[in-house]
């Protein structure tokens, strides 16, 4: 967004908190926001019925972009429908989220990426737990031994990337988010590896991701001789020593789920120190939805990113809850700032008229900048990290 559009961001959404402050609740906001996601999303499905083996990745230059099931991405629609058969009870929600959880499938047996969280948990797992469906356990069971073939013993983490010229062992903080996955699967079966295997590799991810003030690099390499870092870089934020959002967002996120799946207080401690350098940056935008990168050099004129808003505003509602009971006043802080964020995000200068968008919900993400990939777009993430985070709320 260009500095106009910043503008009219600015007093859109001030003019919709002052209207929301009025009139508006945030059941009766919940309730509206979820069934306009509802109808946006019988749209999407129905649109792709008939094709398969194509998946929403986003809308550019007026066009639906769809992907196969080795995007990265490709469990983030049928979470997204598992969460709006999860609030509707509606059959036909059931019956798309089966449709494209099943396109997913294959991946179970993939063990070229990290990303197995992202693609089978957000489907498959939202799925097993509003269903039963053993055939579902199966495949995730499947897909963790996929997942845990990428450990390496040695540097303590699983791998993100594949090896190349400039990294040996590349670690990205995304994969925090992959953890959950795991856990389910320790809960499961039992079987402590895939625990041991998430608390080694949080624990290094602690130890060699973080900068003093609690932001986070994006990639860290290791050396695959002596098992140390060799290198701290990004890949999607403006420089090395920049404060990327989305990664942020995916620290922030994961660090407050393993301390829900383990009850290990250095994971809450460390969830509360990222949160604490996200809500008190100085460059974080006033109605909470930070630029895709904290340290962008042409702020306030930077593009937005709502998919890490949405992140952001999903686990500072988890970690409220987490903290609530040895501090109230911080729960409520943390509360109050993923308010601010929803009502942002479902103010007209981010969520979408219903036929517009590509039938997407959240507008103004950003994938990665520095490749030129995905700017001011929509992206599935965005959408299913938001509906979560209704959600979330909604369960208070």
């Amino acid at each position: 967004m260009n500095i106009k559009n910043i503008f009219m961001v600015t007093i859109g959404t001030a003019l919709f908190f002052s209207a929301c402050s009025k009139e508006e609740t945030m059941k009766s906001l919940i309730e509206s926001r979820l069934t306009q996601a509802a109808d946006s999303y019988v749209l999407m499905a129905e649109s792709l019925l008939g094709e398969p083996d194509k998946l929403p990745r986003t809308f550019e230059n007026g066009k639906l972009v769809t992907s196969n099931s080795g995007w990265w991405c490709s469990g983030f629609t049928p979470g997204v429908l598992w969460y709006l058969y999860q609030h509707t009870g509606d059959g036909k929600f059931l019956n798309y989220a089966r449709n494209y959880t099943s396109r997913v499938t294959k991946e179970q047996f993939n063990t070229g990426t990290h990303d197995l969280g992202f693609m089978l948990y957000c489907s498959f797992g939202n799925g097993f737990r509003l269903t039963s469906d053993e055939e579902y356990r199966a495949v995730m069971l499947r897909g963790a031994e996929s997942l845990i073939t990428r450990f390496n013993p040695l540097i303590g983490c699983i791998q993100s990337w594949g090896s190349n010229a400039k990294w040996q062992f590349p670690v990205i903080i995304d994969n925090m988010m992959n953890l959950e996955f795991l856990m389910w699967a320790y809960k499961t079966t039992g079987d402590a590896k895939y625990r041991d295997i998430c608390i080694s590799h949080a624990d290094r991810t602690i130890q060699n991701h973080f900068r003093p003030d609690y932001s986070s690099y994006h990639v860290v390499s290791y050396d695959t001789i002596t098992g140390q870092p060799e290198k701290k870089n990004t890949g999607q934020g403006f420089s090395d020593a920049s404060a990327w959002a989305r990664g942020q967002a995916w620290g922030l996120y994961g660090f407050t789920m393993l301390y829900r799946e383990t009850k290990e207080p250095r994971y809450l401690e460390q969830a509360k120190h990222i949160a604490d350098f996200i809500i008190n940056h100085p460059n974080l935008p006033a109605d909470g939805i930070p630029y895709w990168d904290f340290n962008a050099p042409d702020i306030p004129d930077a593009e937005r990113d709502a998919s890490a808003g949405a992140i952001i505003c999903s686990a500072l509602i988890e970690l409220s809850g987490l903290v609530k009971v040895a501090d109230k006043d911080l729960a409520n802080k943390y509360l109050s700032i993923a308010e601010k964020q929803l009502r942002s995000l479902s103010s007209p200068a981010y969520f979408a008229e219903q036929g517009t968008n590509g039938n997407f919900i959240l507008k103004h993400s950003v994938g990665s900048l520095p490749g030129n990939s995905e700017v001011d777009v929509p992206l599935t993430y965005a959408d299913y990290y938001y509906i979560e985070a209704l959600l979330r709320y909604s369960a208070l």
